[in-house]
């Protein structure tokens, strides 16, 4: 009993002490591309929610394929507990990733139409997306992208970068999306 007695204060220290809110690295101003359905997407549709970017092309036979099953398992693990939490993959080859090309690669990964997004589009708007507003790699012709997924909270404010080929990537992404899930925006 006496040890008990004398943990209680770190207790209620522990209790009261509240998480250090994520970072903001960024922010990711409006754009304008075309959905793997043929329609025009507006990023003003991801306005109030919680999303996960990724970068890929449908013609990989590197770590795309991985990267979009990673993001199904997340489609798949907030599909209950955060159904607004919304996923976007942008093509690095918009050339050749039409939507009908985009549309054919998602059925591959089962994707709620309603949570994620596979977008192409102006190569010049996604390169400028790349570079300057994600900071993770340019849309030139080179097929070049980042293993990354970005956190991007309800106003657009980049939270978090998470290499998807790190063993402990996906319970940290987990958890920080939680965080923001109880941040007051």
């Amino acid at each position: 009993m006496k040890h008990a007695a004398a943990l209680l204060p770190l207790l209620l220290l522990a209790a009261c002490i509240q998480p250090q809110p994520l970072p903001i690295l960024g922010s990711i101003p409006e754009f304008q591309l075309v959905s793997q359905s043929g329609q025009p997407f507006d990023s003003r549709a991801l306005d109030g929610h919680i999303w996960i970017a990724d970068f890929f092309y449908t013609t990989c036979t590197g770590p795309c394929p991985m990267m979009s099953s990673k993001m199904h398992l997340l489609q798949t693990q907030t599909a209950a507990e955060m159904p607004g939490v919304r996923l976007v993959s942008f093509t690095v080859d918009p050339q050749h990733d039409t939507p009908a090309v985009l549309e054919d690669y998602s059925k591959h990964f089962k994707p709620d139409p309603a949570r994620w997004t596979f977008l192409t589009g102006d190569p010049a708007k996604l390169n400028d997306l790349g570079l300057h507003a994600f900071k993770l790699n340019g849309v030139d012709g080179s097929l070049g992208h980042s293993t990354r997924f970005v956190l991007v909270d309800k106003l657009r404010r980049i939270r978090g970068y998470y290499l998807t080929s790190e063993d402990d990537f996906m319970p940290k992404l987990m958890h920080d999306i939680r965080q923001l899930e109880r941040e007051k925006s």
